[in-house]
């Protein structure tokens, strides 16, 4: 399969409304990229109207943001691909900038910013600026990093990324999966300011706040536990100390006082979350030599992918210098 410069990647489902104008916009924006349009089980007349936009059409019939994701970064090769979805919320002005930073500043992710420009006045849903707020400062500071919108759908990626990302959720807690494994593996990551505008009256968002907010902040731990597990478990053995010792307490200065230990359970407990957080600390000592092995073999795994991406764009110039001449 030859390899595209460019390839735009717009999941969809019932979107009818506004995907014949995301895809017109993103050609006017980037006349030279092939436009792909998946379809995840639409009911109306989402794939026609893409088609007739002059879109590829290609379908996901496993539901979810997710699986979808999987399918296009399996499926297709390219140089970069931009991400965004087919609900017209994201205006092209700045495709350019964004595949950009990929093709000539090499980042590996760049993500479309939108909490810094008009997010917060065009959203009318207050409990999803809360919870987009409360994601990027969670994992910010558990994962020291500095992204600016952890939720966008709006993204540029290289090719080391796509092909070096494991894809395991099939929901909308993918753009958190995506932003961890970029932090945790030490990609290049870049924001970008972008304007954001509301769903055009009819319309109708897929997302579910509390049930998909609930997901994501599930994805988040979970994703902290697998990477960072040396400081998760580490904390989890500081709260069982901290139990064991706040139990200890009254006991400690009873027998200070009286030299007598009335109450051994309290003791026996003590000593059993003793246990338990010596167990949890050793347990996050070996499970961080595992994470410390899985990050040198992805660097490996990383120099062979950029190997076949070279290959593949030198055989794609060279097939173009043959059809010239």
């Amino acid at each position: 399969m030859p390899m595209d410069k460019i390839a735009v990647l717009i999941p969809c489902y019932n979107e009818e409304k506004t995907i014949g104008k995301v895809v017109a916009d993103v050609r006017d924006a980037l006349p030279e990229a092939t436009v792909y349009v998946y379809d995840n089980n639409s009911t109306d007349n989402t794939a026609r109207l893409a088609r007739d936009a002059g879109a590829v059409i290609r379908q996901e019939y496993a539901q979810g943001k997710g699986n979808v994701i999987r399918r296009m970064f399996r499926e297709i090769d390219a140089q970069c691909y931009l991400m965004v979805d087919g609900d017209d919320t994201y205006p092209l002005e700045c495709a350019r900038e964004m595949v950009d930073q990929v093709i000539r500043r090499h980042a590996d992710m760049v993500v479309g910013d939108r909490l810094s420009s008009t997010y917060f006045t065009e959203n009318k849903r207050p409990f999803h600026n809360f919870g987009n707020s409360l994601m990027r400062t969670c994992i910010n500071s558990l994962f020291k990093a500095n992204i600016k919108d952890i939720m966008t759908g709006y993204r540029a990626f290289s090719y080391e990324f796509v092909k070096t990302f494991p894809v395991f959720s099939k929901g909308f807690e993918i753009e958190t999966e995506m932003t961890i494994h970029a932090v945790n593996y030490n990609m290049q990551v870049e924001n970008v300011i972008v304007e954001y505008r509301d769903r055009p009256e009819g319309s109708v968002s897929k997302l579910n706040t509390f049930r998909d907010g609930m997901r994501v902040i599930r994805k988040m731990m979970q994703l902290y536990k697998n990477y960072k597990p040396l400081k998760c478990f580490g904390l989890i053995a500081l709260l069982f100390v901290a139990l064991a010792a706040a139990l200890f307490a009254p006991i400690g200065l009873e027998y200070l006082e009286t030299g007598l230990v009335p109450r051994f359970p309290t003791m026996i407990v003590c000593g059993f979350l003793v246990m338990a957080a010596m167990q949890a600390f050793f347990s996050g000592m070996v499970l961080d030599v595992q994470v410390a092995k899985d990050r040198r073999d992805f660097e490996y795994h990383l120099n062979k992918i950029y190997s076949e991406k070279s290959l593949k764009c030198a055989g794609a110039h060279w097939g173009s210098r043959e059809e010239q001449d």
